[in-house]
This record gives C-alpha cells, structure tokens and sequence, in this order.
C-alpha cells in the first residue's frame, strides 16, 4: 500500500469508504432492443486509496465511471448503489447530485483539447465550475473565483499561473491542458476524482509527468482517485489496489502487487501477457550492423529542414532542424519522441503533405524540394499511410469496402466485380471477414477500424508505409493482434515502413533500426536494441525511464531513476 492510504489501528473501525458501488447494473435502451453495459459491479474506495479499473474497450468501466458522477444518458436505466460521500448518486435529486458534482467528486476526461471550451481562458472556466458547485447560499464573487483558480493551477504545476489563467486552452501544450483539466477538477478539494484514462493520448514523458502530479495530490491532500484505463504499466505505477473488468462484469479484484504477481483469472492473464516489453520480441534483437544497407534507398534525408511561417509578426517555427536519415527497401525505420518533436511532420512530408523547407527529401528517387503534385502523383500509388485515428480517416459516409476500393478507383483500372474481389481479399488479408465490407466506420471497434486503415494503405501493394501512431488509441489486447499482424504483412510482402510512435516497446517490437527525434532534431539513431538497451543522449534516457512497465517494484525503480536524471536541453 502507498503511502497516501492509511490502516486503522488495531481494534479501530476503517474509515468509510468514499465511494461504494454495490450490485451496480445499467442497460442501454437501443434500437435493436436493450444492451447490458454492466451487468453486476461492485467494488469501493477507500480515503486517500488509488483504485485502477482496468479492461478492454466494451467492458463498462467508461460507463461505470460516469455514472459515479451521475452522467449516464437518458437512454440508460441503472439499478444497485453508487454511494458518493453518503450519497447514493442513483436515487438523489438533480439539485442535490449538482452539489455532489465538484465539491464531493469531479471528473478529468480522456481528451482535453474537448474537455475545455475553446473560446474561454482556462482561468475562466475553473471559476465558472467555483461559481456552479458551490454550496446553495454561499456566493462566490468574480475576485475570490480568480485567485482560487489561479491556486488550483499552481497546485498542478503550472507555471505563472496568475499570467497563464488568462491563456486561452489552444495556447498550452498537451500535457499544460491535462494539468489544466486537474486542476478544474481540484478547484473544490474534492475527495474523490474519477479519472478517465488521463494519459492515454499523451507521450510517456508528459505522462509520467501527470501520473506524479495525481501522486503527489494523493499524498499531499488525502485525494481519493479512480483511475480508469487499458494502459497496465499505469496501473504498476499509480494504482494501490485494481479492479478488473470483461464484458460488464468485475472477474477479479486485488491489490497491485498481488494482481502483477499473480493473477487468479485467465483474462487478467492474458491481459498482462498482451502488454509490449522492451527487449521481448524485438525486431533488431542479435543484429550488430544495420540491416538491409546493401538494398535500394527508398527515402533518403539530408540536413532536411522544415519551417512553419510565423503569424502576425511572430517568428516562424522550425519543426525540422537538419535532420539526416535514410529508408531502405524492406526496411522497418522507427521514429520516436514526444508531441511536437517532427515526428508527425516528417512523416507528413515522405507522403507530400508538407513541404520541405531547406535540406533535401528525396523519396523513390524525387526531390521533394521541388515538389510538383502533378509530378509527384504517379509515385503515390507506392505510398501507403496508416493514420493515428482511424475514425477520422475514414469517411463516415462511405461503408468500409468504398473506403479501402478508394485508392484502387483512383490508382488502377479495375472497376465492379474486380474491385470488389480484390476488397474482400484486402480485409480478409488483415483478418477481417468479406462481409464488413458493407459495413460502416462506426460498426466497427477501434481494432476493426485500424486493420481496415491497413487494408486500405496496402490496396495498392506500396513499396513504403507511413505509419504514423497507428496502435497509440488501442487497448493493449487489440494493440497486440494489430502489431503482430503488421509484422506478418510486412514480412510477406517486404515493404518499407516508417513506424511513428512514442512507445519504445512497440517500435522494439518492429523496427530494426530506430531514430530519436528532439525538437526537431535527431539526436540519435542506431539499431533498435543498441538505441533502446545503450542509449547515448540523455533525452533518450529519460523516454525509457518514462516509459511504464506492468510490474509494480520495476517501475518505482524506473520512477528513482527518472527522477536522478539531467533535463534533457
């Protein structure tokens, strides 16, 4: 147990539970009759206690956790007891569940970018929930609201917060906006906050950043937390106890060290077992020398630099600083670093969405200095790109099967029945069966989505991918089919790829030789072993002692050690 949770002494009573969710049941009224979301959950938290409740997507735990903040829609009927502070969520009144709302348990979503309103300072908006949440007769005037948002925002580390709580939510980077989401859930000292996965979109050192920040509320101010994710390594590192969820239904409970030790149930087994570590299967493990070097050079980066015009009399921005590289045929390259680094930007210029800037680019023997869409076309047919949120990529209106014949109407002279074979051949290639083809983006899960994403990158048999993020939103069980099913295509059919990611372990997984980007610039590149198990640069270093393990002692070791190392400059 961390420190934060404390033991009644012997013959005292424990304190009460801060939340107790008993015999919990909520059903979905659809239009293809009712859907059990969760079928019979139970389980609560202790003062100062860090509960993580974890399992794939479809197993509840989204729905269980909005419905301790009395969010479910009005097409939900629930039954059993959410008992927040006393409070039984489900039966009390809407006035009495506002008051709950902030001042006994607050809620930090998964996206910020959508959990702040655009067109208010963030300052703002952590008064507007002082104003809204305050008990009934005790008015809040605008001056006090300021400075208790403006300590709320100190609290979570941000700096200046007197000038930044005048900021507007676009003017800070990812992680300043979670911090920000924290520090409007904090503005009322409440004693429970429910956390929706709160890292998942985040790279790992912003991350850990933000797992500190909700350990240290924790220590510091006796903070309950629920902690709702697919991500096992977060739950090593945060949770004290864990809560296992498939399918609705809670099939195991214990605490961490016990849960990674020696987990009771076959699903939680095969839970931890899908989780990526570094060094296990990797892709470059008993190379000494770079692979494929004797093959053709299909991407070839020299001093490469790409620079963003400034607006209204700001200076412009270098996103990429004389970064030198090269992809040769059959070769898997993976690009790593944090949000902001270039990675997506190079990715984005490979394929001709940005334009090079100074340096040279050259792909498939093009100079992308001199880029020319009428000139470039003709090589896109052996292009292919895996984009990160395959929701997006995808057009809503068109089923799955128009979505991946897209490229084929464009590129090729098949029509009809050809098209519609050579379709039912791509989905089955990435293990999806002929009938989604007729199926539309939203029908299908996450992993559905992104092999779908793959089929439609490989219509055309490219001979280099982009892969930019492409598991980053996936649960660590999906996550695991997606990758080793990218290793068997990439196999059979030998194309070069450059793999985007800021997880170490899943670039080990594929790639063989692996390049480090930092603001813009590469600070180190080798085989993929060498760069993960000797790194050189201290940025480097400090990515893989951020980088969460499923093994509780293992990542406190990782914590210290994050902790001793220099910021990387």
């Amino acid at each position: 147990m961390s420190q934060g949770t404390t033991n009644a002494p012997a013959g005292a009573s424990a304190p009460a539970p801060v939340l107790e969710i008993a015999e919990l049941k909520i059903t979905f009224a659809t239009d293809q009759g009712d859907v059990r979301a969760v079928k019979d959950v139970s389980f609560s938290v202790a003062p100062g206690e860090i509960v993580a409740v974890v399992g794939e997507s479809g197993s509840g735990k989204t729905v269980t956790a909005k419905a301790i903040l009395g969010l479910l829609p009005e097409t939900a009927r629930s039954s059993g007891a959410v008992v927040v502070s006393g409070n039984n969520v489900i039966t009390v009144g809407s006035q009495q569940l506002r008051q709950i709302r902030g001042r006994d348990v607050a809620m930090v979503f998964q996206e910020p970018s959508t959990a702040l309103n655009p067109v208010y300072t963030v300052g703002w908006q952590i008064a507007e929930g002082l104003r809204a949440h305050r008990p009934a007769g005790r008015r809040v005037g605008k001056r006090e609201a300021r400075a208790l948002a403006i300590e709320a925002l100190r609290k979570v580390g941000i700096p200046e917060p007197e000038k930044r709580a005048d900021y507007y939510p676009h003017q800070f980077s990812g992680g300043q906006k979670q911090r920000v989401v924290i520090a409007a859930a904090l503005a009322l000292n409440p004693s429970l906050i429910v956390a929706d996965e709160p890292t998942t979109a985040l790279d790992v050192t912003v991350q850990a950043e933000i797992l500190e920040l909700l350990r240290q509320l924790r220590d510091r101010d006796g903070t309950s937390i629920v902690l709702i994710t697919h991500n096992m390594g977060v739950v090593a590192d945060l949770a004290d106890r864990v809560v296992v969820m498939f399918e609705g239904d809670v099939v195991e409970q214990a605490t961490a060290q016990a849960l990674f030790a020696a987990p009771r149930q076959e699903y939680t087994q095969k839970l931890l077992a899908a989780v990526p570590h570094l060094g296990q299967n990797s892709a470059s493990a008993g190379f000494t020398e770079r692979a494929f070097q004797d093959r053709e050079v299909l991407v070839r980066a020299t001093g490469l630099e790409i620079e963003y015009p400034g607006r209204l009399g700001s200076p412009a921005f270098k996103a990429v600083d004389r970064v030198s590289f090269t992809i040769s045929a059959g070769e898997v390259f993976g690009l790593v670093g944090e949000s902001g680094s270039g990675k997506t930007t190079i990715g984005r210029a490979i394929a001709g969405l940005n334009r090079t800037t100074g340096g040279s680019l050259e792909v498939l023997g093009y100079e992308m200095r001199n880029y020319r869409e009428r000139t470039f076309r003709p090589l896109r047919k052996d292009i292919g790109f895996v984009f990160q949120d395959p929701a997006a990529s995808f057009n809503p209106q068109l089923s799955i099967g128009q979505c991946v014949a897209e490229p084929l109407a464009i590129h090729t002279k098949l029509s009809g029945s050809a098209i519609d074979q050579t379709v039912a051949e791509l989905l089955e290639s990435v293990q999806l069966p002929r009938a989604y083809a007729q199926r539309f983006p939203h029908e299908l899960s996450g992993g559905q989505r992104q092999r779908a994403s793959l089929a439609r990158a490989l219509a055309l048999k490219p001979k280099l991918l982009i892969a930019d993020e492409p598991t980053s939103a996936l649960d660590v069980s999906v996550q695991a089919k997606v990758l080793e099913l990218f290793r068997e295509i990439q196999n059979e059919m030998g194309f070069a790829a450059l793999f985007i990611s800021h997880d170490l372990a899943v670039v080990d997984i594929l790639a063989e030789w692996v390049g480090v980007l930092f603001k813009g610039k590469m600070v180190e590149q080798g085989i993929g072993h060498q760069v993960m198990g000797k790194p050189d640069h201290d940025y480097t270093k400090r990515l893989l002692a951020s980088l969460p393990v499923p093994n509780p002692a293992e990542q406190a070791e990782r914590r210290a050690s994050r902790r001793a190392l220099p910021m990387a400059g």
